[in-house]
């Protein structure tokens, strides 16, 4: 069984390249025939003519779309398993599969299906108004903080709804949560049974921390709105309690450094995991939905708890009372009471923290995802063919794919 996996690398790299590279790496260790056709944002030149090349080709990319159906004549895979198109594949390359006859599976990391820049954030608050008026509100809203870039998200946007890519060639979405999920339900018109929930695989430490020990309630992600690193570092400065942040390399901490607030800020190369391990827990106060927060499950990993938002996926991942707690997103007093309430009970930091990690364990193993990854294959091969009559001939993964090791 030969999987052909496409994506579009983002400029700064992130979680969702993290966990396509994780699957790539697992489905490999598993027996199964991996190829890959990938574009890189870090290659485009730097300045407008980047920029420039990045509207092109986000509309329609036509080189890469000739390499591309180049390569499934040449390679003919039986599936094609997409992550990140943008900008310079696109989803105009699902017509090619569907045109041989090759079924698609798309991983939703974000919600782009939805929402022209990805997030349903615009700056300020949650928002859905491009679902609710057409994408041109993006531009309207200058969501990207920039009239040409902002103009150019809504254009494309407005292409791929004109042409239904979704809908029309995608056999199989796979998601991160059941929110996600139900989004893309209620808000896309995906079917329930074209949609499959595959939680990240995160390996479990071996040695977890004692939580308790924590000096520090820690914070990791980039520094922009929506993340709500404000939020967190309002709310330690109200309970007067330490925080370790953690951002891309080149973050600018700037910002931060005035907040008065005793704060240590990381934005190199120290390990992600020693910060996490330091931790009395990690805050994610994020002002959008998520779809997964995989810095939430790094560190139940290690048997810290997380203090989440309550909204959007983070209730799938972080489980109130059991292996987190939960604040109003967007209220640093609630979130302030939060951290107050670990910092004075280690005792209850030791039990979310131990709850967190048999979590992990249990629900993000490399076991499940992996079946859970080829369970969403064989679906898609056994599925009706969406675009035109007919049903394709079944194909099972599961039939192909060899046993597992019993060290997995």
């Amino acid at each position: 069984m030969k999987i052909l996996h496409v994506f579009n690398r983002h400029r700064g790299g992130g979680g969702a390249d993290n966990a396509w590279d994780a699957t790539i790496a697992l489905s490999r260790r598993r027996g199964l025939n991996i190829a890959i056709f990938e574009r890189d944002s870090r290659n485009l030149s730097p300045g407008m003519a980047g920029k420039l090349s990045a509207f092109a080709n986000g509309l329609y990319a036509p080189a890469a779309l000739r390499a591309f159906a180049a390569r499934l004549e040449q390679d003919r895979p039986d599936i094609v398993h997409t992550h990140e198109l943008y900008p310079l594949l696109t989803p105009w390359l699902f017509e090619h599969c569907t045109r041989v006859g090759i079924p698609i599976v798309h991983s939703c990391y974000d919600f782009r299906v939805t929402c022209p820049i990805a997030t349903h954030h615009d700056g300020a608050g949650v928002c859905t108004r491009c679902i609710d008026h057409g994408a041109h509100q993006a531009m309207l809203r200058n969501c990207r903080d920039s009239l040409p870039e902002s103009a150019a998200f809504a254009l494309r946007h407005a292409v791929a709804g004109w042409r239904d890519f979704y809908r029309r060639h995608v056999s199989r979405f796979i998601v991160l949560t059941d929110f996600s999920r139900d989004w893309l339900h209620a808000q896309a018109g995906i079917p329930l049974d074209r949609i499959s929930v595959n939680e990240c695989a995160i390996p479990a430490a071996p040695d977890p921390v004692d939580p308790a020990n924590g000096a520090y309630f820690a914070f990791a992600g980039r520094f922009v709105p929506e993340k709500g690193l404000d939020i967190l570092v309002e709310a330690s400065r109200m309970a007067d309690l330490p925080i370790h942040v953690a951002g891309p390399p080149g973050s600018d901490p700037t910002p931060l450094m005035s907040k008065g607030v005793p704060v240590t800020i990381t934005s190199g190369p120290e390990s992600l995991a020693t910060i996490y391990r330091g931790a009395r827990a990690l805050v994610v106060p994020s002002l959008w939905f998520e779809t997964f927060a995989i810095v939430a499950a790094e560190a139940m990993a290690h048997g810290v708890p997380v203090i989440a938002s309550r909204i959007g996926a983070l209730n799938d991942t972080v489980r109130e009372g059991r292996t987190g707690l939960h604040f109003a997103p967007g209220d640093p007093a609630d979130l302030a009471r939060q951290m107050q309430r670990l910092w004075d009970d280690p005792g209850l930091c030791r039990t979310l923290g131990a709850a967190a990690h048999a979590d992990v364990v249990a629900r993000f193993n490399e076991d499940a995802h992996f079946d859970r990854l080829v369970a969403a294959y064989d679906a898609a091969l056994r599925a009706p063919d969406i675009s035109s009559p007919g049903i394709r001939q079944s194909r099972s993964v599961q039939s192909r794919a060899p046993s597992r090791s019993p060290a997995g």
